[in-house]
């Protein structure tokens, strides 16, 4: 379901959403991902609408607030993992 380079992101980054590492291997990151429902979306437009689906407030946030979340994990193509901690 993910692919190599979410799954390396997210070994590299999981700090920014969590106090302790939580998987170590791209296996362990996959089944973690996919236990917590983790999602990938193709565009910033995408992740404020998931962000709006989930009924988040965002009122006052703009598009950079948004990508700089704590949940929100750039893959560097232009995707991004959403993973709600």
């Amino acid at each position: 379901m993910f692919d190599k380079k979410v799954l390396q992101v997210f070994l590299e980054n999981q700090e920014q959403l969590f106090p302790e590492i939580v998987a170590d291997t791209e296996e362990e990151a996959e089944e973690f991902l996919e236990e917590v429902m983790a999602v990938v979306v193709n565009s910033p437009a995408e992740v404020w609408e998931y962000f709006d689906e989930q009924g988040v407030d965002m009122e006052d946030a703009d598009e950079t607030e948004i990508l700089e979340a704590d949940e929100v994990f750039a893959i560097g193509d232009g995707r991004y993992l959403i993973v709600e901690g």
